[in-house]
């Protein structure tokens, strides 16, 4: 009978499997090594895209920067000069299909190669009830660079992976794209933190053969995203919170180095969340 199920596995079908499993290094630190990487973070110059590049770069890989509004050449060369590796800071309008293509295209040349790739880039929902807002210029804003940006970067990258052999694509989601946060309204970044996870759980299945996706799911976190949010709202997301706070950005970068490192080889379609236990039953 065991013959038989193998000889069925093996079949011309599906092909010759299992999968044959990558070489480790045997000691855990090394697993966690990003030397000898190219990675690319979009919304980095500044809150979690900021804090995550850096600690790439800590770990040893080569950085790609990503802006808009705010040049970011100083801290790509802060990295350089700080950490010994190569950086580079890159111009783009995330939701220009065009403009991310070109850009990832660049950073392809200029580095020679991308390994690992970070989605952060977003906007909050800044208006209340949906329902009340006229026209559709903030839901479209929010749609385009939170979800339709994440998914412009996977369109060309995907190509690179599959052309590589391999691949870390991680997309910046949110808990509230697992809840419904109160007391604020923000159906548009709901829907579109959502929309991440979904996007990062199907990639991974067709990405499979070649590259792992995933997401990380933050909390509140101490970051100008938020500033405009009043202190009596926020004291409320801090009784919700089991730990009582917002995160620094850098309780975040574990996560994300977690999951561009070695030592997630066998993790795909995840969505960690980092919240400080708020989306706990």
């Amino acid at each position: 009978m065991g013959e038989e199920v193998i000889e069925s596995y093996c079949n011309k079908e599906l092909g010759p499997l299992p999968v044959k499993p990558p070489t480790l290094p045997k000691n855990v630190m090394d697993m966690f090594s990003l030397k000898g990487k190219v990675a690319s973070v979009t919304g980095s110059s500044g809150g979690i895209g900021w804090a995550v590049a850096e600690a790439y770069a800590q770990a040893g890989a080569d950085v790609c920067i990503w802006y808009n509004s705010h040049p970011a050449d100083e801290k790509a060369e802060y990295l350089q000069k700080t950490y010994g590796i190569k950086s580079k800071a890159y111009k783009c309008n995330i939701s220009s299909s065009e403009s991310v293509e070109s850009t990832i295209l660049q950073q392809q040349k200029d580095f020679g190669k991308i390994d690992i790739f970070v989605a952060n880039a977003g906007v909050a929902w800044t208006e209340g009830p949906e329902i009340e807002v006229v026209g559709y210029e903030s839901w479209e804003k929010v749609i385009d660079c939170d979800l339709n940006g994440v998914y412009y970067c996977a369109h060309t990258l995907g190509k690179i992976f599959r052309e590589q052999g391999s691949g870390s694509f991680i997309i910046t989601a949110s808990m509230s794209g697992v809840i419904v946060n109160i007391p604020q309204l923000q159906a548009a970044y709901n829907a579109a933190k959502a929309g991440c996870i979904h996007l990062a759980k199907s990639l991974a299945v067709e990405w499979g053969h070649f590259a792992r996706v995933n997401s990380v799911s933050p909390g509140y976190i101490a970051t100008e995203i938020s500033d405009f949010v009043p202190k009596d709202i926020k004291a409320k997301w801090w009784q919700m919170t089991p730990l009582g706070r917002e995160a620094l950005p850098e309780e975040l970068v574990g996560a994300y180095l977690y999951l561009a490192s070695n030592a997630s080889t066998y993790t795909t379609g995840a969505n960690l969340l980092v919240d400080g236990g708020y989306t706990l039953p």
